[in-house]
């Protein structure tokens, strides 16, 4: 589709416009994103997803910005990666097409909004105001329509091509054990032919490298766990996408003493291959939980600045309540700065303030046993701990306190502030 001549005199309002965009670009993007995740299903279950979603918008917006500013032919455009990869991920990961459409549509009505905001306040004829918001509607309806078939082809084509290759078959079945309603397990045991009344743990397997190549390193990865623990069968394993496995080991008599506390540290994953592991439970209740468990320790593991280690497991201390609080980072965020005050900072010394305060409450407020953890000598904690103290609200509960902290631990920036004015 290739767009008219436009007239010089609404080619520069609109560049106009295109520049005050350009300024609120990042507001703008972010809106969009969480206005996408809270308003459809399926687009705030993973944080890769949402750092996808995020991705994505802000190529689009961008991309519409420089069409706006240079009046651009929308014939002349190439989608931008994240877009693409985007839709590539959804249809990898089962998410239904309706929620695509629905967040490209959702995201062309609030930039349509937001446009038109603008020209009001530039105060033009009327004339000139409709000439120009005319523009401007028909550049963005022009866009998401062209857009949107790319990125619904892209994830038709992906989606036949997920579901045909090897490996991925069972993906549909266990999505299927996995959703609401009343599982049906005698029609999953006949096509699977692995055996629910047992005791299972669920781990998810994931590797920062998209290379789809990736997947049998996973894949191998999962059986090798399953081979280190005792298992009464082979585990069933699925690619989620060509970065993701979910897997479930079925576990012999004794499984249930495989906490993940103390049975990570016979989890020896391949160089760059990441998990996180549920609790052991038996039956179709305890396949499904396990899993539940298993994903909210991937979440904590996959939030963007976490300090999390390779393997985190639902049962480490502090990674079931932190899995719960990163669900609503807003009040996390404000609740982590009314606990820590100034502790809350997020400076390189405010950082070291807290991992001895942690240790600290960990040792049972012991000044001996932190600086022998820490390898410090017994002033410097004390100095630290006092720092540290000082820096937080007055008869503040030591029990919110070490949870503030075991929060940091794990999310870090998503949780902290920026660096303030006090000294």
């Amino acid at each position: 589709m290739t767009m008219s001549t436009t007239a010089p005199e609404v080619a520069s309002a609109v560049a106009v416009v295109a520049k005050r965009l350009r300024d609120s670009e990042s507001a703008l993007v972010t809106d969009m994103a969480t206005m996408m995740k809270s308003e459809i299903e399926h687009l705030d279950s993973d944080p890769k997803l949402v750092e996808l979603l995020e991705a994505s918008v802000h190529g689009n917006v961008s991309t519409i910005i420089h069409v706006l500013a240079n009046d651009i032919p929308v014939d002349h455009l190439q989608p931008t990666t994240a877009a693409v990869e985007y839709a590539l991920r959804l249809a990898q990961r089962d998410v239904p097409s309706n929620s695509l459409m629905r967040a490209y549509l959702m995201g062309q009505n609030s930039m349509t909004r937001h446009c038109f905001r603008l020209v009001e306040e530039m105060d033009l004829p009327a004339d000139d105001t409709m000439a120009v918001t005319r523009h401007i509607s028909d550049v963005l309806f022009g866009y998401i329509e062209w857009i949107t078939l790319y990125v619904f082809q892209a994830y038709e084509n992906e989606r036949r091509r997920w579901l045909g290759a090897e490996g991925n078959v069972l993906s549909s079945t266990i999505h299927q054990l996995l959703g609401p309603g009343d599982p049906d397990g005698r029609a999953f045991e006949a096509e699977t032919g692995y055996r629910l009344a047992r005791v299972h743990i669920a781990v998810i397997l994931w590797t920062a490298d998209d290379d789809a190549r990736e997947l049998s390193v996973l894949d191998r990865a999962a059986r090798d766990l399953a081979g280190r623990l005792r298992t009464d069968g082979p585990p069933i394993v699925t690619a989620i996408d060509r970065s993701t496995v979910w897997a479930w080991i079925p576990l012999g008599e004794g499984g249930r003493g495989v906490a993940t506390a103390e049975g990570t540290p016979a989890f020896d994953l391949p160089s760059g291959v990441r998990a996180a592991v549920g609790l052991p439970a038996d039956g179709i209740r305890g396949f499904r939980r396990s899993h539940e468990q298993a994903k909210a320790a991937y979440a904590v593991a996959t939030m963007p600045g976490s300090s999390a280690s390779p393997i985190v497991g639902f049962g480490d201390r502090g990674v079931a309540v932190v899995s719960l609080l990163a669900q609503d980072l807003e009040s996390t965020r404000a609740w982590v700065r009314e606990v820590l005050g100034g502790l809350a900072d997020d400076t390189p010394g405010t950082a070291t303030l807290r991992e001895t305060l942690a240790v600290f409450f960990a040792t049972k407020e012991s000044h001996l046993h932190t600086a022998e953890q820490m390898n410090l000598h017994r002033n410097t904690v004390k100095y630290r701990v006092g720092k540290a103290l000082a820096e937080t609200p007055s008869h503040r509960d030591r029990l919110d306190l070490a949870l503030a902290l075991t929060v940091c631990e794990f999310l870090g920036p998503a949780v902290l502030a920026g660096e303030s004015a006090t000294p």
